[in-house]
């Protein structure tokens, strides 16, 4: 089956800049005003974007991934169908880190439908596909000209939850690698589970593990994870219960133990049928962990203890748009990047790197239904 591919060129005046400094790609849904992956350039000293550019048409490129050598960009396409066949697709792209431009270097089908993640292992040999609508996990080898091989594994996760609205069958929401890059983390939102792979980046091999992994609350629908620095970590959000768990990792035997689950909302405001947390994100630093919350359009701002790595809630802030589905902090914990899709706004914020908040709103940029943001460093 042939899949086709397009290329943009971006003008090389388009996004003028001192040298070095980063791009931001945005993922987006494609249903309304977005044509696909767009790029911006960032200014640290003052945390402005330029204006977004398009420079890649793809449908519904929800989410992103930057490989380890800053060299290439893999893009998940979430749909149900390609050409007849049950399935969505990942494209990789080479970057040109001096104009933002992306070239497409070829697709693959994703292994299930509505892939919604796609991370790349630290070797830059496999890239890991989660497939919502399927509930099937994918690995990818990767060549050393960034191009993608077909799946090396796919796993179709069975069952249910106890929602029948939401947890039907399996929906796989998110996989990434632990810090060894030993294991890789599959949050099921329909099983209301992580589990636990055993992973190997060449040949791009995921393998069931003993023990498999753990069971959030039922009905919790776990989402997303973020890793500390350190690794002995990790903190699941749960989309459907509001509430961010912290377990303790022991990476040598790949185990997860839950240690504490807290609420995302503040115990003075109930949550309603419209609210959902998004995403979940670690300051650099490993002293301050933050989620958004879909609905209430705020985001939770954790303190991370040093010493135990529990969790104390500081404060819930607006988002100041609709639909918080993603942010980026970034690399230097200065500014965070809030995408807001149903506003079709991204909003820059100040970040005081010491005590976790957000401080003034620097900037808003209007893009239509963006979902994810990725930082890219700028050529020298």
């Amino acid at each position: 089956m042939k899949l086709e591919l397009t290329s943009m060129l971006l003008s090389t005046t388009m996004l003028a800049a001192a040298a070095g400094e980063p791009w931001v790609y945005f993922g987006t849904y494609t249903s309304g005003a977005s044509e696909g992956i767009y790029v911006s350039r960032f200014h640290p000293a003052t945390g402005q974007l330029t204006e977004p550019q398009l420079v890649a048409r793809i449908k519904n490129p929800s989410f992103l991934a930057v490989h380890p050598t800053q060299k290439f960009l893999y893009a998940v396409s979430e749909v149900g169908d390609v050409q007849g066949q049950a399935s969505g697709t990942i494209t990789a792209y080479a970057m040109d880190r001096r104009t933002g431009a992306l070239t497409a270097l070829n697709t693959q089908l994703s292994g299930g439908t509505f892939p919604c993640h796609v991370s790349v292992d630290a070797t830059g040999q496999c890239a890991l596909v989660a497939n919502y609508g399927s509930g099937s996990f994918t690995a990818f080898p990767i060549q050393s000209d960034g191009r993608l091989l077909a799946a090396g594994t796919t796993i179709q996760h069975q069952g249910a939850g106890v929602n029948p609205q939401r947890q039907a069958g399996p929906h796989a929401h998110f996989i990434a690698p632990d810090r060894d890059n030993r294991f890789a983390f599959a949050c099921d939102l329909g099983l209301d589970q992580i589990a636990v792979y055993r992973l190997e980046a060449n040949p791009a091999r995921l393998t069931a593990h003993t023990p498999s992994g753990v069971t959030v609350a039922p009905g919790a629908g776990v989402r997303h994870l973020a890793i500390h620095p350190d690794g002995r970590w990790i903190y699941a959000v749960n989309e459907m219960a509001l509430t961010v768990g912290m377990f303790a990792y022991d990476a040598a035997a790949g185990t997860l133990t839950a240690r504490q689950t807290l609420s995302t909302v503040p115990a003075d405001a109930a949550p309603t049928r419209h609210d959902s947390a998004a995403a979940i994100a670690l300051s650099p630093n490993g002293k301050f962990l933050y989620v958004s919350n879909r609905g209430r359009d705020d985001l939770a701002i954790f303190a991370v203890d040093s010493v135990s790595g529990g969790l104390t809630h500081l404060q819930n802030v607006s988002t100041q748009g609709k639909t918080p589905r993603h942010f980026a902090i970034h690399p230097a914990g200065r500014w965070l990047l809030m995408e807001n899709q149903d506003s079709g706004t991204v909003i820059v914020f100040a970040l005081d790197a010491d005590t976790g908040k957000l401080q003034s709103r620097v900037q808003t940029i209007h893009l239509a239904a963006p979902s994810c943001a990725v930082w890219v460093s700028g050529a020298d």
